[in-house]
């Protein structure tokens, strides 16, 4: 992609013999290794690779089309076919199922193949219209936290990304408004950092960035295979409560075992985080596969990736199982109760009949996380975890006080079994984990009896809230949406 926008760009300064050199190039070294079956496998996939693969083999056709003008045009045509795979899994709402990093990577390559298309055929192929793409910029928007920075799960990191892909939604949508969080970036002086940076430019060129209003709806929902819910009690308010809630598998591409995972912000701090990705290389370079994702692989037994270092349940400390997938089977844009629930019981399969977990933003203020279990036929013990940055300090037998930087936040436990109140170390377990200085997991145990039923609240609070303040309602009581 690079050569092929240098020799385009610059076709008419560059000497006969560098066009020649660069022409030559990008079809021996891009365009004829992507028509050999032992290198484009990515042709067949579902995720960012496809995306990265096609948009820069099209570049290159394009650039060169009057050197083999056939070819060219069956490359570009193999690339609309095959595009369509990873864009489908935008579907239904916009959710990108790898997360929000490699969002940058797969939908800003998708978007750069778009707008080649449109300026040489001055249209997309029907390529846009594909269910959920263009509602995809707005899920950008609302997994990114009152900090700025995002909820990170799967392979992202806790860092937030100046995203060019987002002036060409807002263009093509003319919806200057899904620049809010690209506004305040720029007012904030964020470093803009990007491979695709010149293209903000391009896409950006006919809006303006003045009087963007910030969103109102405070709930989004994102099905699809890597389902996502998020909830804030405000978007001008930098220490607005905010609750992201994911679904999903640990199959997905880039996935992690954090199904049922959530994190959580209030008062500027980050109570509830999420580890995510540890780099590649640092795992690599000793060895680790760390992209076979069966169930015994190398990439669970890496301290970040499986559900023992997530904001989630885990039992008898097993890993959740990769086949397991969630889906929501409720959720409610309630101003006062905002929720989504989630079944996750294909994910403990063996250890429960059923686990169904609810997360809520409540009067705006408070979180509460709630699971209803159904145990199977053996007894086991429940762990509750959650990862957080904070001073840890157990008050009590059902009450957690979390301290950062002179502010506080308090986890009440509401249930009839008795829970023992933990913490456990992040220091990494092998020689190839990453350190994780400052932060530790609370949370607790209970031992289940079996078929026994349980229902377990947790509630978080960024203030000396009072019990009496919490109830702990069944979730076939919660509100819905119809």
């Amino acid at each position: 992609m690079a050569l092929s926008i240098g020799y385009d760009w610059l076709y008419q300064d560059l000497p006969q013999s560098t066009r020649s050199i660069v022409a030559l190039a990008i079809l021996e070294k891009g365009i004829q290794p992507s028509t050999d079956k032992r290198y484009n496998n990515w042709l067949n996939v579902t995720n960012n690779w496809n995306q990265v693969c096609n948009a820069g083999i099209s570049f290159g056709a394009i650039a060169t089309f009057e050197e083999h003008p056939a070819l060219s045009a069956k490359l570009i045509n193999r690339a609309i076919k095959s595009i369509i795979l990873p864009m489908q899994q935008y579907g239904p709402d916009g959710a990108y199922p790898e997360g929000y990093g490699y969002w940058e990577y797969g939908t800003s390559f998708n978007v750069m193949f778009i707008s080649a298309l449109e300026g040489v055929f001055h249209q997309d192929f029907n390529l846009s219209a594909q269910p959920g793409f263009l509602k995809t910029a707005d899920y950008l928007a609302n997994v990114t936290a009152p900090s700025g920075k995002p909820f990170n799960y799967s392979d992202s990191r806790a860092v937030a990304e100046f995203n060019p892909a987002l002036f060409w939604f807002a263009s093509k949508l003319n919806d200057p408004g899904l620049l809010s969080v690209t506004k305040k970036q720029l007012d904030e002086q964020m470093s803009l950092q990007n491979r695709l940076l010149p293209s903000a430019m391009l896409w950006g060129a006919k809006l303006s960035l003045n009087n963007i209003q910030p969103k109102t709806a405070h709930f989004w929902i994102g099905n699809g295979p890597n389902p996502v819910a998020l909830m804030r009690s405000s978007w001008t308010d930098p220490l607005a409560t905010f609750v992201g809630f994911k679904g999903g598998s640990p199959g997905v591409s880039h996935g992690h075992m954090d199904v049922g995972s959530f994190i959580m912000e209030s008062q500027g701090v980050r109570w509830a985080m999420d580890f995510g990705m540890q780099e590649y290389e640092s795992l690599e370079s000793k060895g680790i596969n760390l992209w076979d994702t069966k169930q015994n692989s190398q990439r669970w037994k890496i301290f970040r990736y499986n559900n023992l270092a997530h904001n989630t349940l885990s039992i008898d400390s097993t890993f959740q199982l990769v086949k397991g997938n969630a889906a929501f089977i409720s959720s409610a844009n309630n101003g006062l109760f905002m929720n989504a629930v989630a079944d996750l019981s294909s994910l403990y399969a063996g250890k429960l009949k059923k686990s169904i977990r609810g997360v809520a933003l409540i009067n705006k203020k408070t979180v509460q996380i709630r699971d209803e279990i159904t145990v199977g036929n053996t007894d086991v013990t429940l762990r509750w975890s959650m990862v957080t940055p904070a001073t840890v300090h157990i008050i009590d037998k059902h009450t957690i006080e979390l301290s950062y930087k002179n502010k506080k936040c308090y986890l009440f436990v509401d249930t009839k079994s008795e829970v023992k109140m933990k913490t456990w170390s992040t220091d990494p377990v092998t020689d190839y984990d990453a350190k994780n200085p400052g932060t530790s997991i609370v949370g607790f145990e209970v031992r289940l009896k079996a078929d026994s039923e349980q229902a377990i609240s947790v509630f978080l609070d960024a203030g000396k809230p009072s019990q009496k303040n919490f109830s702990a309602k069944p979730i076939t009581s919660w509100p819905k949406n119809k």
